[in-house]
């Protein structure tokens, strides 16, 4: 959906629009006490308007941060919403990080007000507010085990909205205008980065910036209103907040929240989504499942399924590309698709997927072919947080295993010293919050964001991403190589656990390797190799 002025494009306009376009149309889903639970449009803008009222009537005005603390819940989803509508900026954190490390975050925020998922958030909050005297409203979401809660400051989410509803009666023109007053250019997220090589900075993005991303990604990948997502990575994650959020408002499509961690790959079978992210560990995780069924299954079946597979091997993802297959091959994958593949997609919840992405981390080759072989339209993307995830994406029919795909639409991508990967694009960061020397260090006097990462572009032009820049190393006959590349080349070998290459100001590149001692020690026992003798 697009704004008819890119100036005052703001994703609670977005939002006001959806409830007129589309009032009836499926906005989010949440799994409660095994039932779903969904909200059309209109329902989403109705409880909107009610939390931003509510936040107004206890304080929170204009320019302040929102905190929000919990699992993938569309209520808090709805606070990010509510906060922008009265131009402040929601700050996601990570679910899991303990009291202590989001005690640097909540004061380097400036933040006043948190919205928490429930009673475990909500005692984090409490156990560092002595150290924080700004922070002095929460509210909770889940209202399982709060009853003997007495703190001042501390409400429901119910009690919330039931305050913003009065006061909405009693100011009718207060939340129009506050929306109307949203500009592009207006800080709409802030994100904090990990923090691995100093204190963790925020990273702000506008409306402008990640709608940039979300609409480049829509058009990319053919996404409509019709497509269902499972949100279940934390919403601190850049990730999540592109495909979740920012596109989810941009498309209008149906936002899906698991019951918890433990159902996630039980709710992803029961929605059975159109459009899938989630990272290699979690595609590991699916296909070690299915092997370890299979060597329970039967005789006949495991015979069927290494057969297929092999198959689906060989032209499956050849097919999926509309690349030339011969009849033959094509009867022997259509059996295939109804004895095994169909089936075994529909065990996975991937039966329905027209896109699927992945990225955050290298994935094996051999992995990435046998979902492609399924005939699951796997891709890898590439990005940052500080790009809103939207740097590269691998076009349909041009996948390559060892690469990350060509530039999005609208990104220029370059090549810096040691190979370093430059970005220019609309959805770059606008800054590290309170922090204009970090700000500096990043985006250079071109406008270019210097990602840190090293990488090299094939004859096709696509990205391949080789290390960390301040990694890359040089032998001493002046040859550039980067020890992660070696590394994951490596280790993507099935009996080698762990690898660590070295070579900078040596003559040849050297390896430590880890072998995967139970990986080895059954291939030796299926060929009767290495018996133990005793003593």
């Amino acid at each position: 959906m697009q704004q008819s002025n890119p100036a005052t494009a703001t994703f609670p306009r977005i939002l006001l629009q959806h409830a007129q376009v589309r009032p009836s149309h499926p906005a989010y889903r949440e799994k409660d006490l095994g039932i779903w639970q969904c909200w059309n449009w209109a329902q989403v803008a109705d409880e909107v308007r009610a939390m931003a009222c509510g936040l107004a009537a206890i304080g929170f005005q204009r320019g302040m941060n929102l905190a929000i603390i919990g699992d993938n819940r569309p209520r808090l989803y709805w606070a990010m919403v509510a906060a922008q509508c009265l131009g402040g900026v929601p700050v996601p954190l990570y679910q899991d990080s303990p009291a202590a490390d989001l005690e640097f975050v909540l004061q380097n925020a400036e933040v006043q007000f948190v919205i928490a998922e429930d009673q475990e958030q909500v005692d984090k909050m409490l156990a560092i507010q002595e150290t924080i005297p700004a922070l002095k409203h929460i509210a909770y979401d889940n209202e399982r085990g709060m009853r003997h809660y007495h703190q001042t400051g501390l409400l429901s989410i119910r009690q919330l909205q039931e305050q913003g509803r009065a006061y909405d009666q009693a100011h009718p023109q207060f939340f129009t205008q506050q929306v109307e007053l949203g500009q592009a250019q207006d800080t709409a997220l802030i994100l904090y980065t990990s923090g691995t090589t100093g204190k963790p900075k925020g990273v702000c993005q506008t409306h402008a910036s990640l709608m940039a991303a979300a609409s480049g990604g829509i058009s990319f990948d053919h996404l409509s209103e019709h497509e269902d997502i499972l949100s279940y990575l934390p919403m601190a994650w850049v990730g999540d907040s592109l495909f979740s959020f920012a596109q989810a408002m941009m498309a209008g499509f149906t936002i899906n929240c698991p019951e918890s961690s433990e159902t996630v790959m039980t709710d992803l079978r029961e929605i059975g989504p159109t459009y899938f992210f989630a990272p290699p560990r979690v595609f590991e995780n699916m296909l070690t499942n299915v092997m370890i069924r299979m060597e329970d299954a039967g005789w006949l079946k495991r015979k069927l399924f290494h057969h297929f597979i092999d198959v689906a091997r060989t032209t499956g993802a050849a097919i999926l590309d509309k690349k030339p297959v011969s009849l033959g091959e094509r009867i022997q994958y259509g059996l295939g698709s109804l004895l095994i593949y169909g089936p075994l997609k529909n065990v996975l919840g991937l039966s329905r997927v027209r896109v699927a992405y992945t990225a955050g981390a290298a994935i094996g080759p051999d992995l990435f072919r046998f979902y492609r072989s399924l005939g699951v339209n796997l891709k890898q993307l590439y990005g940052a947080t500080e790009t809103c995830a939207y740097v590269c994406l691998q076009p349909d029919g041009h996948i390559k295993f060892d690469s990350v795909g060509l530039p999005a639409q609208g990104v220029e991508v370059k090549l810096g010293a040691h190979g370093e990967v430059l970005v220019k694009s609309a959805a770059m960061l606008k800054e590290y919050f309170k922090r204009p020397d970090a700000t500096a260090e990043v985006i250079d006097s071109d406008g270019y964001f210097h990602t840190g990462d090293a990488g090299i572009f094939d004859s096709d032009g696509h990205l391949k991403i080789i290390d960390r820049a301040a990694d890359v190393g040089q032998l001493l006959n002046g040859a550039m190589f980067a020890p992660n590349y070696v590394e994951n080349k490596l280790k993507f070998f099935p009996y080698i656990k762990e690898v660590v290459a070295f070579g900078n100001a040596r003559e040849k590149v050297c390896a430590f390797i880890n072998i995967d001692m139970e990986a080895v020690g059954n291939w030796a026992e299926r060929r009767g190799h290495g018996k133990y003798c005793g003593d």
